[in-house]
């Protein structure tokens, strides 16, 4: 289908937890839960919006919404303006939990625009990763989102730069989503901006650690995610999610918070492990917490024409 009113293009976009533990604003990995959205140009300058699942109460229904505030983004990056749109979405990961719900917002709205785009502007990842990054702040959860699998991110002279990995098969991700959410800039605020040498050079250790971890001998997990740069420091604002992850770890589970928080990951180094964890939590919590047993997804995000053709 040529490009202009009527065209439609359907976006999927994974879930990820960035940190992973030691790996601040650098690592992150994609998880198989998905938001969807289709999205149809229209005549003129109108904006239809309709939002079902996670946020339906919460999400704006106009151009502030972030789908479409990214989607103008990437318009006005190649000097065009935004047509008229209809979008609908199906939210499926949670919003204020820890695991890239905005940034998979801002990734489903650039390859959307790229979608309806298609035919007339071409995009590389390059181009995808740094919009993305310009309007997340940082890559470290739009990477795994564009991209899929592990990522490590970084900032250069050139911008935002990514590398992708295969996560070893063993690696056996369990996400506890709680009922209560935590502000990202809240969480950020209670770092402190200078940090004790002997803490740097423990978690530069463990992130190397964590790659090979991830790679390839997921038996070392535990070791290579233990954090003295992030985790503490925010304990204070989620004393639940705080306990949480020390008594997985005390039991031998490499628990880490997912994200901002409150969510809890743990990287489990097969099934069966995951479900003496799930029910570990049950005993520890006090308030409803969900556990979600994922596989790592691998495809990033993708867009095609809605009629289904690629």
């Amino acid at each position: 289908m040529s490009s202009g009113p009527g065209r439609r293009v359907a976006v999927r976009v994974p879930a990820t937890s960035a940190n992973l533990g030691p790996g601040f604003d650098t690592l992150g990995l994609a998880l198989s839960v998905y938001d969807e959205l289709v999205v149809e140009q229209l005549d003129g300058d109108r904006l239809e919006i309709e939002v079902e699942g996670e946020g339906t109460a919460d999400v704006p229904r106009d151009a502030s919404h972030l789908v479409v505030r990214a989607m103008a983004h990437t318009y006005a990056s190649v000097g065009r303006t935004l047509p008229g749109l209809r979008l609908t979405a199906h939210n499926v990961i949670p919003h204020g939990r820890g695991m890239g719900s905005s940034g998979a917002a801002v990734v489903a709205g650039i390859l959307a625009a790229k979608g309806l785009l298609e035919g007339e502007v071409a995009f590389t990842d390059v181009d995808l990763l740094r919009l993305a990054t310009e309007l997340e702040g940082h890559p470290d959860n739009v990477a795994p989102g564009l991209f899929g699998g592990l990522t490590i991110a970084w900032m250069d002279a050139e911008g935002p730069q990514h590398k992708q990995l295969i996560v070893h098969r063993g690696v056996s991700p369990l996400v506890f989503v709680p009922s209560f959410t935590m502000s990202t800039a809240v969480a950020r605020s209670l770092q402190p901006l200078q940090v004790p040498r002997e803490d740097a050079v423990f978690n530069v250790s463990r992130s190397a650690l964590l790659i090979a971890a991830m790679t390839q001998s997921p038996e070392l997990l535990m070791a290579a995610t233990e954090d003295k740069l992030h985790q503490n420091y925010r304990a204070q604002a989620m004393p639940e999610t705080d306990r949480l992850v020390r008594a997985l770890r005390a039991a031998g589970y490499a628990a880490v918070v997912s994200g901002a928080g409150p969510s809890v990951l743990v990287l489990a180094d097969g099934p069966g492990q995951r479900l003496a964890a799930a029910d570990l939590m049950a005993s520890v919590v006090d308030t409803p917490w969900q556990a979600l047993m994922l596989a790592v997804d691998v495809k990033g995000g993708t867009v095609k024409n809605a009629e289904g053709s690629a």
